[in-house]
């Protein structure tokens, strides 16, 4: 009976730190919108703010131009697919991720920088395989623009049924690669739900260095300078914002140009709905257009949204733990 009691209390445990991540989440995302639509514009090269790309002011020129077009609302455009997105994507990031901690490292003895790297993957990838067709339409309905976009001529904003139709019939419509795989021309005519797939590979790829450096920078700074035996050096915010800064600065620099190519891939449907792009071509595009820089457009606005929205979301998470008693 005592081991029942134990696991049931655990359980609960993990719950109350998913709920506690998802919110982290919502109110990181919700900081960093205006910049992180910004982000995408600059990455999937929208041919209206590449003008602006490659300049420390050209973030701030780039907002004020989508504020003067279409007011507060562009700034926030595809913000409510978001947080339908990364609810689920914060809950299940952070209750696996101490789940497979207390697994891999059941005493603090057992902590080593290998197993937060595994543990952060992990739950990395478990989360995105859950929420990746959301964060697709999340990213088309930010990356249109006013003079690229008729319906949005016609509109001031971005429907979310008309970008899950839009998506699904690229499915329908769009041809394999010049050479594809065994089998795949097959599944693109006989799946169009694939579509809501569009650079999902990639994703896993980014992700586990991005979440895997992310939870290794943040254990190991906690363990380095929060040691959990030390009374004077007790968890607070500011430490909890400091620490979460430097993780998702590591995460970031690490990750980025997978994250550019993921991006140009999910916005691949758009400028070229008659075919499916993939990884290789994507690459071979970046390369020819820009260089080895074009692997790194955005990483300035990318330092500017990813540092404070890791901090908030992680000393949120925290102080949503402690007011759950986790």
């Amino acid at each position: 009976m005592p081991s029942d009691v134990s696991k049931k209390r655990d359980h609960r445990q993990y719950l109350r730190s998913g709920v506690a991540g998802g919110f982290a989440a919502c109110v990181a995302k919700t900081v960093v919108a205006p910049l992180d639509r910004v982000k995408i514009l600059f990455q999937a090269s929208n041919p209206d703010f590449q003008k602006y790309a490659g300049t420390w002011t050209g973030a701030y020129r780039a907002g004020k131009e989508i504020y003067g077009q279409t007011g507060i609302r562009g700034l926030f455009q595809g913000h409510s697919i978001t947080l339908l997105r990364i609810f689920p994507y914060g809950g299940v990031k952070y209750m696996t991720y101490d789940s497979i901690h207390d697994t891999l490292m059941p005493t603090r003895e057992s902590e080593t920088n290998l197993r937060r790297f595994l543990a952060g993957s992990a739950s990395g990838l478990i989360s995105v395989s859950f929420t990746y067709p959301l964060d697709l339409i999340r990213v088309r309905m930010a990356f249109k623009t006013r003079r690229s976009s008729p319906e949005l001529q016609a509109s001031r904003t971005v429907s979310l049924a008309n970008a899950v139709r839009e998506i699904y019939r690229e499915g329908a419509h769009s041809k394999p690669p010049s050479v594809p795989t065994v089998g795949q021309s097959r599944i693109f005519s006989r799946f169009p739900l694939l579509s809501f797939y569009r650079g999902f590979s990639v994703t896993m790829l980014g992700i586990i260095p991005y979440a895997g450096t992310n939870f290794l920078a943040w254990g190991y700074l906690r363990a380095t300078f929060l040691p959990p035996k030390s009374e004077q050096k007790k968890p607070t915010p500011i430490a909890d914002l400091v620490i979460g800064a430097i993780s998702g600065a590591s995460g970031q620099t690490v990750s980025y140009p997978l994250e550019v190519i993921r991006r140009r891939m999910q916005v691949g449907g758009l400028t070229q709905p008659d075919r499916w792009i993939g990884f290789g071509e994507t690459v071979r595009r970046i390369w020819a257009t820009s260089g080895w820089r074009g692997f790194y457009v955005g990483l300035s606005i990318g330092y500017l949204k990813i540092v404070p929205m890791t901090a908030t979301s992680f000393a949120v998470w925290q102080w949503a733990k402690r007011l759950l008693d986790v």
